[in-house]
């Protein structure tokens, strides 16, 4: 590849990113145009199409099938009656609110991906917050943060987390093991910062209504079955790797989305093309566009030649490089999706790797997964700058890209700036506490 080739689409990389840093073009529409003018260049052909397709087709499978089982679910009313009992739990505390909402979102996105929850746990939180006449930009945003930071609790909760976990051959049981103590902590930290980030709402006391009762549920039959997708779902994350006939995460999605579209086509509850016209697209097309936008950049050679270059700084000091992924991915994943940021780390962290004589040279090849344990803090690593660092503006998180696009469809437009508010002071304490948990790995 000639200079002329690499400055061109470094050039098209960057000014995707600038448009959309700077609000001046829909970010969809922008990472298309890159994909597009790459393209018409010369710059991509239909290998580096079928390479970008397999790294981002794990991810963006969890995100359809938790995004349709999600919809499903939210035809059984039971959110509906979540919502009320969430409402009448605060008592008019604002304080409590923004506790409780950080006590729902969490556990939902240990079990389903997070830009996935937050479309099922929209309706309550604007619900709620409306009731209390709170602006519900700041709790939906928070929704989005907890989100991400309850990522890490599981090896799905979180695309960019489940990227780097199946490049080494991570299980779920094995992720439980080693990350999800880092997760509970990034959650945990959020707590002590909300009455400074969100004063107004934490100090408010409002009126409620007269207690009414909670929605019935209707259909029942149809109640059960969905609930019993969700079960199967869960259980499949924990043993579908175990099993004869192995079953990834990805797959896992795939059967929990088939099976919520047989319930809802058997109980006639609605048409499957309804359900279908409800899945973000936007979302999954723009993640789509930016994987091919990363595949043209690691096509440079760039990527390999960091490698080289970090074994020239750093030698084999793996604690020292992974601190600095962890904050250099950080960086990266607050502005710029953080999946595809991670799909590129992960080319330059292996490169680094068999330079440092850590792992030989046939870690490179796909489905390599006899990692040392020395190396596993390094991708945690990666785990922590990609799935924290995304907190820090709107363009980090596929949760962040949801979530906004929510308060949008409810006439609240967010700017970039006003995301970033809550953002990266949640992201910079996240990320300490991220380096101070993978420097213990590294010591025992």
């Amino acid at each position: 590849m000639s200079t002329l080739q690499i400055w061109l689409i470094v050039g098209i990389f960057a000014g995707v990113i600038l448009l959309i840093a700077f609000d001046i073009l829909d970010m969809m529409v922008a990472a298309l145009l890159g994909v597009c003018l790459l393209i018409v260049l010369g710059l991509l052909d239909r290998h580096d199409l079928q390479e970008a397709s397999k790294v981002a087709g794990g991810p963006l499978a969890l995100l359809f099938g938790g995004m349709v089982v999600a919809r499903v679910l939210a035809k059984t009313g039971v959110f509906e009656r979540i919502g009320a009992r969430f409402l009448y739990a605060t008592g008019g505390s604002g304080k409590r609110f923004l506790l409780l909402l950080v006590a729902l979102v969490a556990p939902v996105c240990a079990l389903l991906p997070n830009a996935t929850a937050v479309i099922l746990l929209a309706p309550i939180i604007i619900g709620v917050a409306r009731a209390l006449k709170v602006d519900i930009v700041a709790p939906m945003i928070l929704a989005a943060l907890v989100s991400n930071s309850a990522g890490m609790l599981t090896l799905v909760g979180d695309p960019a987390t489940f990227l780097v976990g199946s490049a080494i051959g991570l299980s779920f049981t094995q992720y439980l093991q080693q990350v999800s103590l880092g997760g509970l902590l990034a959650v945990l930290v959020i707590l002590p910062l909300l009455p400074r980030l969100m004063p107004d709402i934490w100090r408010l006391r409002a009126t409620l209504p007269p207690k009414a009762s909670a929605p019935r549920i209707e259909r029942k039959g149809f109640v059960t079955f969905a609930l019993l997708v969700l079960v199967v779902m869960v259980v499949l994350f924990l043993i579908g790797e175990t099993l004869p006939s192995r079953i990834v995460p990805p797959a896992v999605a795939i059967i929990g989305a088939t099976l919520a579209l047989l319930v809802i086509y058997g109980a006639h509850v609605e048409p499957v093309d309804a359900v279908l016209r409800d899945v973000d697209w936007k979302t999954l097309v723009f993640l789509g566009a930016i994987f091919v936008l990363v595949q043209a950049f690691t096509k440079t050679g760039l990527l390999q030649g960091l490698s080289l270059q970090l074994y020239a700084w750093f030698g084999a000091d793996l604690t020292l490089v992974a601190l600095l992924l962890l904050a250099g991915i950080g960086m990266l994943s607050s502005l710029l999706a953080n999946i595809p940021v991670v799909a590129a780390a992960l080319v330059m962290t292996k490169g680094y790797l068999v330079a440092a004589e850590a792992v030989p040279e046939v870690a490179l090849a796909a489905g390599f997964t006899d990692w040392p344990a020395a190396t596993l803090p390094v991708f945690i690593a990666m785990m922590f700058g990609a799935t924290l660092g995304g907190n820090a503006t709107l363009v980090g998180a596929s949760a962040n890209i949801v979530s906004v696009g929510i308060c949008a469809s409810q006439g609240e437009r967010v700017s970039f700036a006003r995301f970033a508010r809550y953002g990266v002071p949640i992201t910079v304490v996240q990320l300490g506490v991220g380096a101070l948990y993978v420097g213990a790995m590294m010591v025992l």
